[in-house]
């Protein structure tokens, strides 16, 4: 998929609305893609517009996202903006008939992922999620470890991302509850709940028990800018740690943490263990995504003493992996399309939910509950 001798007749046209790190890796990653064509780009920031539209020859180059919409000849957009515009956005766009592509998480909650879902099932289109970090090389290679059954059945995980000093720019949309949906579980818990449900093999939630907490932001502590955001003044209503703990079909349990701010080691941290039948796993990326390849340890036995082992893996491919799946699936026609309705970003909402609503009553929340509210 990525650029080579592959030719194509009809180009597909491409629009990206969001000018932030998000949607400059989009940009970056069309633009390696052959027989893409990027021809519009949204966003208020108009000198930063000018400069995109401008280094990647944009000829539609407008402040909303409505504008972009009214764009004749375009076939898919991505939505990489506040989380409260995932569902207008995205909605508006699938009934135009063009195919979408969203930042994480899929909305602010799953009532808002499903209109999603079902605009994308009603129009025949394609709905992605951009979850990036299922594409690490080196959570495809424990991945693939696991499929194999080396470490026998898995039956405990535990995963987190959490951060010293994280939230992103205090004040801003993030830690706004209304424009954001919640704190880091939404924002990076929902990567870290992606990957871990993904490693071990998609098994059903039955239940959740989550706390969180929000101890240091309130007080104005705990901010970076290095997590940059649309400065405004908003008061932080959202939690800043966040822990919960899932029950599994099957009898296997997932511990999951995801933090924007704590007292803790300076480096952020991403991680991944797993306990099994037959042998056991550990991935650490200290400094989280800016790690390209993480620590990856596997713990097993043979012949009754220790093989400990800690197999190589390379750079995962990212957003680049992202869009070229994106634009695969497009591609596909029709019979791909339906396989690729947003359904499993949407589950990973309905999950965040019933952490929420956990920690909100205090008590563990049969996933059931979420499904019927």
């Amino acid at each position: 998929m990525a650029a080579g001798n592959t030719t194509y007749s009809t180009p597909l046209r491409v629009g990206v609305v969001g000018l932030g790190w998000a949607g400059q890796q989009h940009l970056k990653a069309y633009r390696n893609v052959d027989g893409v064509e990027l021809v519009a780009l949204a966003g208020m920031e108009e000198d930063l517009l000018a400069e995109l539209a401008g280094e990647y020859g944009i000829t539609h180059a407008v402040r909303t996202w409505e504008e972009l919409l009214e764009v004749d000849g375009l076939d898919a957009v991505s939505i990489a903006v506040p989380t409260f515009l995932h569902a207008p956005i995205a909605v508006a766009a699938l009934q135009r008939g063009l195919h979408v592509l969203s930042e994480k998480p899929i909305a602010r909650n799953g009532d808002e992922g499903q209109q999603m879902v079902d605009a994308a099932r009603a129009a025949g289109r394609v709905l992605d999620v951009a979850f990036n970090h299922r594409r690490r090389g080196d959570i495809q290679t424990l991945k693939g470890i696991l499929e194999r059954g080396d470490l026998g059945r898995p039956y405990y995980a535990k995963a987190s991302w959490v951060r010293r000093s994280g939230i992103p720019k205090l004040g801003s949309w993030f830690t706004n509850k209304e424009m954001s949906g919640g704190g880091p579980l939404a924002d990076i818990g929902v990567h870290v709940l992606d990957y871990a449900l993904h490693l071990l093999g998609e098994p059903k939630v039955l239940s959740v028990s989550a706390v969180t907490y929000a101890e240091l932001g309130p007080r104005g502590r705990g901010g970076n800018d290095r997590y940059t955001a649309l400065s405004t003044s908003f008061a932080y209503e959202v939690e800043d740690f966040a822990s919960a703990f899932i029950r599994l079909e099957g009898g296997a349990t997932l511990v999951l943490e995801a933090g924007w701010a704590s007292y803790r080691d300076e480096a952020d941290l991403m991680d991944f263990s797993v306990f099994g039948t037959e042998g056991g796993a550990d991935l650490r990326a200290v400094g989280a995504s800016e790690t390209p390849v993480a620590e990856l340890r596997i713990f097993t036995e043979k012949d009754g003493s220790n093989a400990d082992y800690s197999p190589p893996a390379l750079p995962g491919r990212a957003h680049q992996g992202v869009i070229d799946d994106f634009i695969s699936a497009v591609r596909g026609g029709p019979d791909t399309w339906r396989h690729h309705d947003g359904a499993l970003a949407l589950g990973r909402a309905r999950i965040i939910d019933a952490c929420y609503r956990s920690a909100a009553e205090h008590r563990e929340v049969q996933f059931e509950e979420v499904l019927e509210k």
